[in-house]
């Protein structure tokens, strides 16, 4: 899957959100897109990493101690294997 193609995707629910308020002036679009879309790509990127921060912090191209924060800010800080 490209970048493009990720955009085409929020894109298009953006679109569907907006028709779905039926003209209804929206609030803090930015901050839902943002913990909508953070929380599925830790737990993927986690998984990936084998559950390993610092490692999945270098494929996210951030500090370890900000995806603690962002893990913790999700409840997700004790993530591990199952």
């Amino acid at each position: 899957m490209s970048s493009e193609h990720i955009q085409d995707v929020v894109r298009h629910s953006l679109q569907a959100y907006f028709k779905d308020l039926e003209g209804q002036q929206p609030t803090n679009i930015y901050n839902m897109i943002i913990r909508t879309v953070e929380k599925p790509m830790l737990m993927v990127v986690m998984k990936q990493a084998g559950f390993v921060q610092s490692k999945a912090a270098d494929m996210l191209g951030i500090n370890r101690n900000t995806l603690r924060k962002k893990l913790a800010e999700h409840n997700l800080l004790d993530m591990e294997p199952l």
